[in-house]
């Protein structure tokens, strides 16, 4: 009987504690980078409605063009305050993108009698499978980025907050995350949904690989153009003592 109140107890003291580190977390996260960050998750999310590039080998959509923003912000997130910090803020970049799709549903399904909104109706409605697709691709693809970068960082234990340190594990890390993401939304959207709900409209599984190959490089040379700019921030970070309340809680806690 006592072994049960401790364990309830503990699970108690557990909840606090991750309470209060959250709390503590985003008044630590700067407010322009948790910004940015999303906003690119939900504009990708709009943007992964338009293929824009297909040929026989090769697939694109518009998503693409900004989703290396929000792994530039994880992996400096993960760097200054950890995987478990960059995964929080993941977490809430999700609920947040799922929060506009559905104001977004609902502005699309108020009837109006002044002009035929059907093709913004349809824009801002958006797809369900494409928001389930690209919501368990990208809460996949950013646990990987983020636990792959922090694991890639102690490797470097002569100077782990090097620029060496830094670009390694970024430029691997969003690689394989970008890969992970554009796979297992591609598959998901253009293999399973599309062709059942899009009257037969399906990219063929090279279509997939490629698409989700050449996405991930296109995104890894943006990732190599702006990484110098994260690094100068998290030094800075550093510097000026950016989440010192954090970090000092969560060392005590370990």
């Amino acid at each position: 009987m006592n072994y049960k109140i401790n364990r309830r107890r503990s699970f108690k003291e557990w909840i606090v504690e991750e309470y209060e580190a959250t709390k503590l977390l985003f008044r630590s996260i700067p407010a322009g980078l948790l910004t940015l960050f999303v906003v690119a998750v939900v504009t990708m999310n709009i943007l992964a409605n338009k293929t824009i590039v297909q040929t026989t080998y090769l697939a694109l959509d518009g998503g693409f063009l900004i989703s290396w923003l929000s792994f530039l912000a994880m992996d400096m997130v993960v760097k200054h305050f950890g995987p478990k910090a960059a995964n929080k803020m993941t977490v809430f970049a999700l609920l947040v993108n799922l929060l506009v799709c559905f104001i977004f549903y609902i502005v699309s399904i108020i009837p109006t009698p002044y002009e035929d909104y059907t093709v913004f109706n349809q824009i801002i409605g958006g797809t369900w499978f494409i928001l389930l697709s690209s919501a368990i691709a990208f809460i996949s693809s950013g646990f990987i980025n983020n636990f792959l970068n922090y694991g890639i960082g102690t490797m470097f234990r002569k100077n782990p907050n090097g620029k060496t340190a830094f670009f390694t594990r970024s430029y691997i890390s969003t690689f394989v995350g970008q890969f992970c993401d554009n796979l297992i939304f591609s598959t998901l959207t253009f293999m399973f949904f599309a062709p059942i709900f899009w009257n037969g409209f399906s990219w063929t599984f090279i279509q997939c690989l490629t698409c989700s190959l050449l996405g991930a490089l296109v995104e890894l040379v943006m990732e190599v153009l702006f990484s110098p700019l994260g690094f100068m921030v998290t030094k800075k970070w550093h510097k000026t003592g950016v989440g010192e309340q954090y970090l000092a809680y969560i060392n005590r806690k370990i």
